[in-house]
């Protein structure tokens, strides 16, 4: 039999793909649509503002620790059948969170929700580099990327909307049709790829990699709230991290078949694609957030405004695919990463230029670059970071591919909030010294200001916060363009190479 035959008819590619990119776009969306939902969620759970951020923070510790367990249940078990049941869970518990009435139960649900969704994005991603040929595996890798890019850029969109305009729990009941279309797809279409020569169960290197990624996640999730190693806490989380780490690294390093193999780490094009990944979670992914807070807390915008604000930056997506899948096969990939990576550094750069007096343009436009620089970004790193990768690390791979990005947002978001916490308060200290009767420059601006009325100096303080907030993410924004500039030499110490055209290598265990 030729290889060729191994491949799915068209007609089945084409339901498969349409599968994966649905439940990758839907597990991508709910990372960040429920953050502008979450005031509203305070309110009707009955929450504190520390309580309430665990619906968040639930979902992000249980996918990152679900994520690689998954690659090898697929592996174990069967590729279909993991996804299958994984698509069904994330639709359960996606209605759960829609029907929760206790902060509780939202949480619980929460943490089945990113347990089951860790790991349709890796495994979709697999599935779409098994049905295609090396020559289409290109393509395939901008297909994968438009859901796992549009996901993330969307959510505040679509979730603002639905907040404005029905009930935060729209938020997660909108997944219901599109999760059960994907069921459908994802059992009638999928076909069943197995690893015939997967080693037993590595229970030590599993639970060494689940407290250090468990760790890591609530330190930085937590770390800010607690204030960091004033907290005992944080001490704990950090000394756990520092020996999981140790542990993991030493077990992987001094035995065979272990849970994550440095065989997967001793291909070139793979570890440095991982740092990359790391990179991109941290100067586009974390930047969101940051850019939600400036436009709602700072410049007044609705939910809903927000959200159509950021916008642009999905089309800018979506423009830049539409190009990676024309020119991805026809020129050294790392070009289109310098060209990506060059469209990153223009929008933080754009971004840092932002102000209070500030109106929709600029920001629309800069999210547009910004879009079109993730686009540039996603798909031909994926593809150049499997393109010299042994089939049978695909699984694992691409589990460790998508946690590599988690880790970089979940860093990038912990450090934008040291720096604009503190750098805010720093600003806001030197602004308040200027606030004084026998400040010449202060009564030129103010000459009216009565130092004596309350509501006068709570206005003035007001401001001061304003200016002070808006500074700090500026400097921020400043922080992120030099992060993707000291990137650039990275990308070219990968091995360049055509996509698409190496020999044909056949899936692990693909059964019709």
């Amino acid at each position: 039999m030729s290889i060729q035959r191994l491949f799915p008819t068209p007609l089945r590619k084409t339901l498969i793909t349409a599968s994966v990119m649905g439940t990758t776009l839907v597990v991508a969306l709910d990372a960040t649509i429920a953050v502008v939902a979450i005031p509203h969620m305070q309110a009707s759970l009955n929450a504190s503002p520390e309580q309430v951020t665990w619906v968040l923070t639930s979902y992000l510790i249980a996918s990152a620790i679900m994520m690689p367990l998954a690659s090898w249940l697929a592996s174990k078990f069967g590729r279909k059948r993991v996804m299958s049941i994984s698509v069904i869970a994330f639709t359960v518990a996606s209605m759960a969170c829609g029907l929760a009435r206790s902060l509780e139960f939202m949480v619980f649900a929460r943490l089945a929700q990113g347990a089951a969704g860790a790991g349709l994005i890796p495994l979709g991603q697999a599935t779409l580099l098994d049905i295609n040929p090396p020559e289409k595996q290109p393509s395939a890798m901008a297909v994968a990327g438009l859901g796992a890019m549009l996901g993330p850029l969307l959510g505040p969109t679509i979730g603002g909307w639905l907040t404005d305009n029905y009930s935060w729990r729209w938020v997660f009941l909108i997944n219901l049709p599109i999760g059960i279309a994907a069921i459908f797809g994802t059992l009638f279409s999928h076909i069943e790829v197995k690893d015939k020569e997967l080693a037993k169960f590595d229970m030590f290197g599993f639970l060494a990699l689940t407290s250090f990624i468990g760790s890591f996640q609530l330190m930085m999730d937590r770390g800010q709230h607690n204030d960091w190693f004033d907290s005992a806490e944080t001490f704990f989380e950090a000394g756990l991290l520092a020996l999981s780490f140790y542990l993991l690294l030493v077990h992987m390093l001094t035995r065979r078949d272990t849970f994550v193999r440095a065989a997967l780490f001793a291909d070139r094009n793979f570890a440095l694609g991982t740092i990359i990944s790391t990179v991109i979670g941290i100067v586009i992914f974390a930047s969101s957030p940051i850019l939600t807070l400036m436009t709602q807390n700072l410049l007044g915008y609705s939910p809903f405004k927000n959200g159509l604000v950021s916008l642009p930056r999905g089309v800018g997506t979506i423009m830049s695919l539409l190009v990676v899948t024309r020119f991805i096969r026809k020129v050294d990939p790392r070009m289109l990463l310098c060209i990506g990576l060059g469209f990153s550094v223009l929008s933080l750069w754009m971004f840092s230029q932002l102000s209070l007096e500030t109106n929709e343009t600029p920001i629309m436009l800069a999210g547009l670059f910004q879009g079109f620089s993730g686009g540039l970004l996603i798909s031909p790193l994926s593809a150049l970071a499997f393109s010299t990768l042994s089939p049978r690390f695909r699984n694992e791979g691409a589990a460790i591919f998508a946690l590599s990005r988690n880790i970089g947002n979940s860093l990038g978001i912990s450090a934008i909030q040291v720096m604009s916490i503190r750098a805010s308060a720093q600003v806001a200290s030197r602004l308040n010294e200027g606030v004084r009767p026998d400040n010449p420059v202060f009564q030129i601006a103010r000459p009216d200001f009565d130092f004596t009325s309350p509501a006068a100096m709570a206005r003035a303080s007001g401001e001061i916060w304003r200016q002070a907030t808006m500074v700090s993410t500026i400097d921020t924004f400043w922080l992120g363009c030099m992060v993707a500039i000291a990137t650039l030499p990275i990308i070219l110490l990968m091995k360049g190479t055509r996509l698409g055209q190496t020999e044909a290598s056949p899936p692990m265990d693909a059964g019709h």
